[in-house]
């Protein structure tokens, strides 16, 4: 389980997924069926990412980050 990092919601919708990009805001990118769709940035919030950890939307729509079990600095 990861720690809650983010203050805001990122209302979900059916047929994306959700991440953090490399520039700290939450992307949505449509799955393979749900053509036609693009990719789109999803909220204002920008998150400062730190090495060696994951970060993801969970399903209430607040950002988590949870620390890489095994993760070597500079591997990556």
């Amino acid at each position: 389980m990861g720690s809650k990092i983010g203050n805001e919601r990122i209302k979900r919708e059916d047929g994306y997924l959700y991440f953090v990009g490399k520039d700290g805001y939450v992307w949505a990118v449509p799955m393979r069926h749900n053509k036609g769709a693009k990719k789109k940035k999803v909220g204002n919030e920008r998150i400062s990412k730190e090495e060696g950890y994951l970060y993801y939307v969970g399903k209430d729509g607040f950002v988590y980050k949870a620390k890489m079990k095994n993760y070597k600095k500079g591997k990556w």
